[in-house]
């Protein structure tokens, strides 16, 4: 129902969770040109094998939506960081 709500030149992006987007309707919205397209890095089943990838107005990256340098280096410190935490006596 949400997509019905979109602009029909509406790009939807999804890099957060694969369970927010129900890929059935999206499948469904897209070929009804209910939407312009759809960007996404995250799917409901990983590795991605399906009939999104059909669709010249989607584009589907494989979930490296945190990979520019700048995030790995930050997520790597907070993994340290919680690592000595956890040795840390109260």
């Amino acid at each position: 129902n949400e997509l019905e709500l979109m602009k029909d030149e509406a790009i939807l992006v999804n890099a957060s969770r694969g369970e927010i987007i129900n890929e059935d309707s999206l499948i469904n919205a897209l070929s009804k040109n209910i939407i312009g397209g759809a960007g996404l890095d995250v799917y409901q089943t990983e590795p991605y094998v399906g009939p999104l990838t059909d669709y010249d107005n989607v584009v589907l990256t494989p979930h490296i939506g945190s990979y520019a340098k700048e995030i790995r280096v930050a997520m790597e410190l907070e993994a340290v960081q919680n690592l000595i935490n956890s040795f840390q006596v109260n």
